[in-house]
């Protein structure tokens, strides 16, 4: 008899295969390119591709989301290189740091990734389209000056990508926006109705027929047409192996070195860096995805860290850059129609499979098909409905989604989110002040209710509203909505009920007293 999970993962095999092919092909070159804009070795950026897809997968909590050399590190692990002074003192670092990231998941630390708003995860998700689309229009024209990973948040690299976004109209190649722009064009007819009603090109993935139109048109046109040809440096290029074994003589195992540099107290820093910030990137990637997830499961955090922790220590091991979860690739998975973890171990498997025997081949792909990929993955990330859908909520949802937008474009992914999560943060504090407390007039009665946790945020609401209650009335105070009543707001409140005689104001008290100690209560009943 099948078990359950294998049944469950074999009725998905036709959608999972072919978005396993997708995001591999979207992997590839960010592999290479996050390796060679890290100062690393071309091959590093492999092994982290590999580790994340045949490794994490298995160990990670989430069906969908996609681990391997980020952007968002790039900067570190290129200063961490000059500043360590070898490779493999970097290779040390990741190693610790995934014991560190081990240790975080063991610790539970992976709740801090629901404190971000929806408003805040959904503005990191359009900006990181609106990235893709500001970095993959040069690439779409031909004009590819960097090679760095797609998905970067850095501030120099937002500087010029956008320099490259204006300077890619003056250096157009024709053969590249031939490629990209009929790529483009089939992936939006593969979303159409139309193609969705044909049974056999239904199963065909949009992105693997726009890679085939891309090798077709360099194939024929490199014979027949020269000058409407792309050149070898838009074409992926992939180190090609003699015979398999070879795979082998790339790997950087660990030797006696390696005690050097656990001696060297900048190899921890390092490592807790990486830690910090790759914990953080996978967090917000897990959160992200799990929005994007049509079946809207939820994933265990706390596992996901272990599992990234795991990632890095064999990652290092073996002579990859570190990693962590990517909400591009994780995209392009769910894009493709990607339904288990079995789409992003194959993408792996793929990996492997084409540096050992597909490389001279996989150096046929354009670029610039790779590029129109990514392009309407970022379409689909900022659509500009989305936008108008945040506007039509209201201001305490739309600028924090607008502002982390912003945020992230002009800074960093990090950076930005933090900026998205204090104004999210505002919002949900303004709201809190304002309904925290009401002051109702019914007839000639006030009643000032208390409504939930009441904390010392609202006192200035508090002496407000007792401003507002005039001689000679009656007021009841009706806490029997309250959960929690901060000291200082019962410290207010007795100073008005004193006060309250001198204007010959009835005061009526609604389940007041004993709510200021329920919140220690519950602490107790917690650690106990």
């Amino acid at each position: 008899m099948i078990h359950k999970h294998t049944r469950y993962y074999l009725q998905h095999l036709k959608d999972d295969i072919p978005a396993g092919i997708v995001v591999f092909l979207v992997a590839l070159p960010l592999c290479l390119g996050i390796a060679l804009a890290s100062g690393a070795p071309l091959f590093s950026g492999l092994i982290a591709g590999l580790v994340g897809g045949l490794v994490v997968s298995w160990l990670s909590g989430s069906q969908l989301c996609v681990s391997g050399p980020a952007a968002g590190l790039t900067v570190i692990v290129l200063t961490a290189i000059e500043t360590l002074g070898s490779f493999q003192a970097l290779l040390v670092a990741g190693v610790l740091a995934g014991m560190i990231q081990l240790a975080l998941g063991y610790l539970r630390a992976g709740i801090i990734g629901a404190f971000f708003p929806v408003s805040v995860i959904e503005g990191m998700l359009a900006a990181i389209g609106l990235i893709l689309i500001i970095k993959q229009l040069p690439h779409a024209t031909g004009y590819d000056t960097s090679f760095e990973g797609d998905e970067s948040y850095m501030n120099e690299t937002a500087r010029s990508s956008l320099q490259e976004f204006f300077a890619a109209f003056n250096g157009v190649t024709p053969g590249a926006v031939i490629i990209s722009s009929v790529a483009l064009l089939l992936l939006i007819l593969w979303t159409t109705p139309l193609i969705k009603r044909l049974p056999v090109l239904k199963s065909i993935p949009g992105a693997l027929v726009a890679v085939v139109w891309g090798v077709g048109y360099h194939l024929l046109s490199t014979q027949y047409a020269p000058e409407w040809a792309v050149t070898d440096k838009h074409l992926v290029n992939l180190p090609i192996s003699a015979k398999p074994s070879d795979f082998f003589t790339y790997l950087a195992l660990p030797d006696s070195s390696y005690l050097v540099h656990l001696v060297n107290p900048k190899v921890y820093m390092t490592a807790a860096t990486i830690a910090i910030i790759a914990s953080l990137e996978t967090l917000l990637s897990l959160e992200a995805t799990d929005k994007l997830d049509p079946m809207k499961r939820l994933a265990p955090t706390n596992r996901e860290l272990k599992a990234q922790g795991v990632g890095n220590i064999l990652s290092g091991l073996l002579g990859g850059l570190p990693i962590t979860a990517v909400i591009v690739r994780s995209a392009a998975n769910i894009n493709a129609g990607g339904k288990t973890r079995i789409a992003s171990f194959s993408h792996g498997l793929f990996l492997l499979l084409s540096i050992v025997y597909l490389a001279y081949y996989l150096n046929f792909i354009p670029l610039a098909c790779l590029s129109a990929i990514l392009l309407h993955t970022g379409f689909k990330l900022a659509n500009p409905s989305i936008f108008k859908h945040f506007y039509q909520k209201g201001m305490n949802q739309f600028l924090p989604f607008a502002i982390t937008v912003m945020a992230i474009l002009v800074t960093d992914l990090l950076i930005g989110m933090a900026i998205g999560l204090v104004i999210g943060l505002f919002f949900v504090i303004k709201a809190d002040y304002h309904t925290a407390i009401t002051l109702i007039q019914e007839g000639g009665k006030l009643t000032l209710r208390l409504n939930k946790d009441v904390s010392f945020i609202n006192k200035a609401l508090l002496r407000k509203l007792i401003l507002h209650i005039p001689a000679n009335s009656n007021v009841t105070i009706d806490a029997s909505r309250a959960q929690f009543i901060d000291h200082d707001i019962m410290e207010t409140l007795e100073e008005f009920l004193i006060a309250a005689t001198d204007d010959n104001i009835s005061v009526e008290l609604v389940d007041l007293y004993g709510k200021e100690k329920i919140r220690e209560h519950q602490t107790i009943i917690i650690k106990s």
